[in-house]
């Protein structure tokens, strides 16, 4: 057994920034299940938002944030971040951030969906990249403990407290406890419910469906976010820094749609807008191979190698077009969760001892539709802020005591009969037929008919998820008995993301019901919450929390 006194699992940008956070004299250690650079942190393009121009302010932030999430993100939560939001921006610059400059020397700041001041702060269109490496930097100059490639199956509960963790070492198969006084679970999302996704293969919602089968609540699952520009076919993300610097959305007839929809912001109104203004264009006949354009030309040459570089080497590379020359062919796909393990604003879940912070937490501050560039200051806040309330908590808690022998026995034997079945479905297979039912009928629009397909589909998969051959017998980096328990994870998450949409009879951000168009404040101004239970989630609702913005027609 290892011991710790504060354990973060997830070596993305919560992690990282949860860890540096703690300071020298207190034994943190991190585990990951690849090398934190390969975290989904990276992949993040156009930038982090706060308001350090003197001419905005985090008021301002905030109504923008509550707006966008279509008043069902918690007020208090939301004041929080945007409030200690532009400190963090700023103590990641003193950490060595590389941002984009304006040409007076000050961190640049471009325009970003929905947002009512060019708020946004960026390193070109790698934003995600440069923030990660220096987070990597400072976690090591702190030297604390990572275990890399390890992959953790479940959470120890004894007590009534979370009191660690059991993982794998990937490289040896061998299981064992990480004990810990205080654990922050920082996973990231679950885009692979969906496909294609913009999401990396590693984003299975571990932590998601570990805090869930350990009894804490998932909240809002039914607000799932799709992109409105991301590559067919591949699901690749292309940055709304694209928009953000001038680009166009344009049809198959050339006309710029947006106007129809969003008459004031147009391409930079939220993006639940203007992903479903995209899927009507398409459905109703105006799109162009199931597809819409982004259109960067005018923008020029030098605009477009100086601020987006990375999505002009994504367009040749993988649809042959050079944006600088030609529209890009896009479409909206499934990117980022709303919803998450419920938390309070200090990363607190319901089950004492366990943290949450990032993507796979839900404080909430996105509530129905997040900001572009709030998902990166999201990480960075309540990273820190976990980290914070984690220390309060093990203060004079001495070393963890052994535990979670019963835990251990229990994972070795699940993986071991895993390992010595013999028939069944490939993995592969299984997974894809998950993720094309989500994909069809959980998508941009959904309606009783098509969740219910959707519910049927998940019965059906549930079973073959749990009879899965593992073909390969080793115990040296068996990556395929990893995407065996992740595909586990998936499908605990995805019949949470269907039995919330089903209930959920109103329109509201991202989750846009054709049978049920408008949002219905008198009845759903709620969150979701999904307990797990033998036949499936268990869902009870909770107020939002409203301070000072009452909610009011959304438009842009």
């Amino acid at each position: 057994m290892f011991a710790h006194d504060i354990l973060i699992i997830g070596g993305g940008l919560a992690g990282m920034r949860a860890a540096i956070e703690v300071p020298p004299g207190i034994d943190v250690a991190l585990v990951s299940k690849v090398h934190p650079l390969r975290s989904h942190s990276v992949a993040a393009q156009g930038g982090i938002n706060a308001a350090i121009n003197p001419r905005d302010s985090w008021e301002s932030h905030a109504f923008d944030t509550v707006k966008g999430s279509d008043y069902l993100g918690d007020q208090d939560a939301i004041e929080v971040m945007c409030e200690e939001g532009p400190q963090d921006i700023l103590a990641l610059e003193r950490m060595g951030a590389i941002f984009s400059r304006d040409a007076d020397g000050h961190i640049a700041q471009r325009p970003f969906g929905a947002a009512s001041f060019p708020r946004t702060c960026y390193a070109a269109d790698r934003t995600g990249h440069a923030l990660l490496h220096v987070m990597y930097e400072q976690l090591l100059k702190r030297r604390a403990k990572t275990y890399e490639e390890w992959y953790v199956t479940s959470l120890v509960i004894e007590g009534g407290a979370c009191r660690g963790c059991v993982a794998m070492n990937i490289f040896t198969g061998e299981l064992d406890v990480i004990a810990a006084n205080a654990v922050i679970l920082a996973t990231g999302g679950y885009g692979r419910v969906f496909a294609p996704s913009t999401n990396a293969l590693i984003n299975t919602g571990d932590g998601m469906s570990m805090a869930y089968r350990a009894g804490a609540p998932l909240m809002d699952m039914e607000m799932v976010q799709f992109h409105p520009t991301t590559l067919k076919r591949t699901g690749i993300l292309i940055s709304e820094g694209a928009r953000g610097e001038g680009g166009y959305l344009i049809n198959a007839k050339g006309e710029r749609f947006m106007a129809k929809y969003a008459p004031n912001k147009l391409e930079l109104a939220s993006r639940d807008v203007v992903s479903r203004a995209e899927q009507d264009e398409i459905d109703e006949g105006r799109g162009i191979n199931d597809c819409v354009l982004l259109d960067l030309r005018h923008l020029g040459r030098q605009k477009i190698l100086e601020r987006l570089p990375q999505i002009r080497e994504l367009a040749i590379t993988y649809v042959g077009v050079d944006p600088i020359e030609a529209p890009i062919p896009i479409r909206p796909g499934a990117h980022y969760s709303m919803g998450g393990i419920k938390t309070d604003t200090w990363g607190r879940t319901s089950i004492p001892g366990l943290y949450a912070a990032g993507e796979c937490a839900c404080v909430s501050v996105h509530g129905g539709n997040r900001l572009g560039g709030n998902s990166l200051l999201d990480t960075i806040v309540f990273g820190r802020r976990s980290a914070q309330h984690a220390l309060r908590q093990i203060r004079g808690g001495g070393t963890p005591e052994p535990v979670g022998r019963e835990h251990l026995e229990r994972d070795r034997e699940r993986i071991e009969r895993l390992r010595a079945r013999r028939s069944g479905e490939r993995i592969a297979a299984v997974r894809e037929a998950l993720g094309q039912a989500m994909s069809e009928d959980v998508s941009v629009f959904r309606t009783r008919e098509r969740l219910e397909n959707a519910r049927r589909a998940l019965r059906e998969i549930r079973p073959r998820v749990e009879s899965v051959v593992v073909q390969d017998k080793s115990r040296v980096f068996n990556t395929e008995l990893i995407s065996a328990l992740e595909l586990s994870c998936l499908m605990d998450l995805a019949e949470t993301i269907v039995e919330g949409a089903l209930a959920r009879e109103e329109s509201r951000g991202a989750h846009a019901r054709r049978d049920f168009p408008t949002r219905d404040d008198a009845n759903w101004l709620k969150h979701t919450l999904a307990y797990a239970s033998p036949s499936g989630p268990r869902l009870e609702y909770l107020p939002v929390t409203v301070t000072k913005y009452l909610p009011k027609e959304r438009t842009y």
